[in-house]
């Protein structure tokens, strides 16, 4: 195993620690491939991804204990497909911090975090509490601007 491996697997069992989660090796697997992808994920390319390794039940058991805890986001695709991507550090369980902008490329329905990108201000009338906000950016994404 590589230093930097080394490193990230002591970073996940830290994080899985830190959230009250035990760690297994299917949750560091799964915390390993939402890491290793440019683009959020959705369960059924993370079912052929790690094929027979993790079964459909315990994959969906595992994100949605990693949403809980604030490890993951969800966003819906185009087709209204969940996929997660991974949250940043100021997400705790029950304060999700990931209203960034989401970027989903209108040919391969790819969902990206655009966490650079400032996310407008939405005065709440009065008595109004704010618990989530999704904006999503629609249009080609780099590698499908580059086929047409």
């Amino acid at each position: 195993m590589t230093e930097q491996k080394k490193e990230k697997s002591r970073d996940f069992n830290q994080l899985l620690r830190d959230n009250g989660l035990k760690v297994t090796p299917h949750r560091l697997r799964v915390l390993d491939e939402l890491t290793h992808k440019n683009a959020a994920v959705s369960q059924p390319d993370l079912e052929k991804t790690i094929g027979a390794e993790i079964d459909r039940v315990t994959l969906y058991r595992i994100l949605s204990s990693f949403e809980d805890q604030g490890i993951v986001h969800k966003i819906f695709d185009l087709q209204g497909t969940a996929t997660y991507a991974i949250c940043n550090s100021d997400c705790r369980k029950d304060h999700h911090q990931d209203q960034h902008v989401h970027f989903i490329c209108s040919v391969c329905n790819s969902v990206y975090c655009l966490d650079e990108v400032p996310f407008p201000y939405i005065p709440l009338p009065k008595n109004f509490t704010l618990h989530a906000l999704a904006l999503n950016a629609v249009g080609l994404c780099e590698n499908c601007q580059k086929e047409e």
